[in-house]
């Protein structure tokens, strides 16, 4: 049975989602099998996407809510929410 969740987090990187945590969200989703959305906005994209990630022009500060569906949701929420938390590593 596919879980569905959803997320509120918080853009902390200087630069807001650029291009370095855009792909870093895309190369921790690969190995996943879950649909993952990003929601800013009113606008909704899939973060398997770098183009779109990038065409949401998020901030820093911006909040985000992430949405996960899929068989492994709850990981793919995980290491979404971690990765948010520590800046994609750029600490």
């Amino acid at each position: 049975m596919a879980v569905k969740l959803t997320c509120k987090v918080k853009v902390k990187n200087q630069l807001g989602l650029h291009t370095r945590p855009a792909a870093a969200i895309v190369k921790m989703l690969q190995p996943l099998k879950s649909s993952v959305y990003f929601t800013y906005k009113s606008e909704t994209i899939n973060a398997r996407s770098i183009m779109s990630i990038l065409m949401l022009a998020a901030r820093k500060n911006s909040q985000i809510v992430v949405s996960v569906e899929g068989e492994d949701a709850e990981a793919a929420m995980r290491i979404m929410v971690r990765a948010f938390e520590e800046q994609f590593g750029e600490k």
